[in-house]
């Protein structure tokens, strides 16, 4: 194991590493790298051989504009074949890419290519309109702009042209004037090195203010570590991780490690349904997949499983895995749903692996153990030191002990970074609470701001939402806590319930008893409010600081 780790990192780290010849050019050009699937199940299979010649056509064009390496380019594109041969081109030039959530409206995006300072942005035609104020046109003062999956209008160029080697770039010579990269291109690429920066993603905001993440090519090797060990993706496994390339986990795991490693993964170019998803995985015979919880319950909630699918394996990461999932997989799946824990800033560092060296049972409301190449532990609430067995902290990772470790600062936010290390710069702090059991298992209890402490206390919101949502009647449910003059704080719960007709006082003793008798007498949420929905992140992690702002606000109730 420790060799597997090594020769990953003498791999992606090595000084001459080359992003577009470790994610493409080395692979069998006649290799599959991405099928992408459309609404009605059409596809198209992507190989390498194809991926290597658009892109490098692109990367001619985008140096022809004067992009050269360490320039920033955004891409605001949905799962598709250009959105991967954008990126290839980008990271052929030596650029940095930052991608943008399509979902995001104008203010989101604006606000990420004004903090990366992205020089040009690569959109999809539905996109384009964003990209200005509601009611403005683009001027020729305004960022240079590449359509995809369109056709592109006034100032704007092709994608589809520049990849196909025709067009012209009229009119954008004030973009490549002066850049000394605008000579042209040679066809091969720029070697970043294994510290050079590839990506500059931007963390979800869950607890406030985007922070820019810059990533090196040298993170790939953590990336194609938790494929591996966490996820057990095999050579002839059919690969298929939901999560949008607009958000680490996809990023990371739907594109850059199938890449690295020269698996086929698929693509689902159309919205999420139950009955799609069914659908994809009994058509291509998906063996190995990944999403988010919320997929797991809009599946377990939307329809019956498939019964023709093949999965061997199904992971779950982004929020914590309550036990339903796993106890629902077991009996619609006939597998169990695993657990998988990381962050924007580290990728994937512990989980319940698949992989069949390191795969144990699952313990009930346990994010898992370290994985390869990780050293995490709970340090205690006010010391740099492991906390005791059982005794509540905060999750930590052990910067020296730890090979995979790559993130190294925010950009421009070096207060933010100084949050996130002990005073010796050993121990990264996730932010995150939890607890450790005598055999290194690690549970989630919250994020620190969200910890909740009652007369003494400490409550992870997430032991009390995993109860709750046990109930037949409950979709989703988030826990916060509020003042209390006797006990400092008490806890409320904000619930969505399966049929918002059902929500009754009797209801809500019943929900406080199962808390009582599920997890703590004393830790029973005090009020219960049932809602149509919980404010999320862009990417579905629940936003608690947005319902204690709510709840705040709630004078009726004090």
């Amino acid at each position: 194991m420790t060799v597997d780790v090594r020769e990953l990192l003498d791999t992606f780290a090595a000084p001459g590493a080359n992003a577009a010849q470790l994610l493409c050019d080395r692979h069998p050009a006649g290799d599959t790298a991405f099928t992408v699937i459309a609404a009605d199940l059409g596809f198209e299979d992507i190989s390498y051989g194809e991926l290597r010649e658009k892109s490098m056509q692109f990367a001619a064009a985008l140096t022809s504009l004067g992009i050269r390496r360490g320039d920033h380019v955004a891409t605001l594109m949905a799962k598709s074949a250009e959105l991967v041969i954008a990126l290839l081109g980008i990271w052929r030039v030596g650029a940095v890419n930052v991608p943008l959530f399509t979902a995001f409206a104008h203010d989101a995006i604006d606000f990420r290519l004004h903090a990366s300072g992205a020089r040009l942005v690569i959109a999809d035609a539905d996109q384009r309109g964003k990209l200005l104020p509601p009611g403005e046109v683009p001027t020729d003062a305004s960022r240079p702009v590449v359509v995809a999956r369109g056709e592109a209008f006034g100032y704007d160029l092709s994608l589809a042209e520049m990849v196909a080697g025709t067009g012209s770039f009229a009119g954008l010579e004030r973009f490549a004037a002066g850049q000394d990269g605008a000579a042209g291109h040679d066809g091969g690429s720029v070697a970043v090195g294994g510290a050079g920066p590839i990506v500059q993603l931007f963390t979800s905001g869950t607890t406030g203010t985007p922070k820019g993440v810059p990533i090196p090519l040298r993170a790939v090797a953590s990336f194609v570590g938790y494929h591996r060990f966490g996820l057990d993706v095999r050579d002839d496994d059919v690969f298929w991780n939901v999560a949008d390339p607009g958000w680490a986990y996809g990023l990371y795991f739907a594109l850059l490690a199938p890449m690295a490693a020269g698996n086929r993964s698929l693509l689902l170019s159309a919205g999420f349904t139950p009955e799609l998803t069914w659908a994809v995985m009994e058509k291509f015979g998906v063996t190995n997949f990944a999403a988010a919880p919320t997929v797991y319950r809009a599946l377990r909630a939307g329809s019956a499983a498939g019964e023709g699918h093949l999965l061997r394996r199904a992971s779950s990461a982004g929020e914590p895995l309550t036990p339903d999932v796993i106890s629902w997989g077991r009996e619609a799946l006939g597998l169990e749903v695993r657990d998988h824990y990381g962050q924007t800033e580290l990728g994937m560092v512990a989980g319940n692996a698949w992989y069949e060296g390191f795969q144990e049972p699952i313990r009930s409301g346990s994010m898992g153990r370290p994985l390869p190449g990780w050293n995490v532990d709970v340090l205690a609430v006010d010391s740099d030191e492991p906390a005791a067995e059982g005794e509540p902290g905060r999750v930590a990772v052990n910067v020296p002990k730890s090979p995979f470790m790559w993130f190294e600062a925010y950009t421009d936010a070096p207060e933010k970074t100084a949050e996130r290390y002990s005073a010796d710069g050993s121990w990264y702090i996730t932010g995150d609470a939890g607890r450790r059991d005598a055999e290194g298992y690690i549970y989630f209890s919250s994020r620190d701001d969200d910890v909740i402490i009652m007369a003494g206390y400490r409550i992870g919101p997430f032991d009390v939402e995993s109860v709750l949502v046990t109930h037949a009647a409950i979709a989703e449910a988030a826990v916060i806590g509020t003042p209390d003059e006797i006990r400092g704080e008490v806890l409320e719960a904000f619930v969505v319930l399966r049929d918002p007709d059902a929500a009754s006082a009797a209801l809500v003793t019943e929900l406080q008893q199962l808390v009582k008798t599920g997890f703590a007498a004393h830790a029973y949420p005090r009020r219960i409010h049932f809602v149509a929905e919980l404010p999320k992140t862009p990417s579905g992690k629940v936003q608690r600081f947005v319902l204690r702002k709510d709840r705040a606000a709630m004078k009726d109730l004090d």
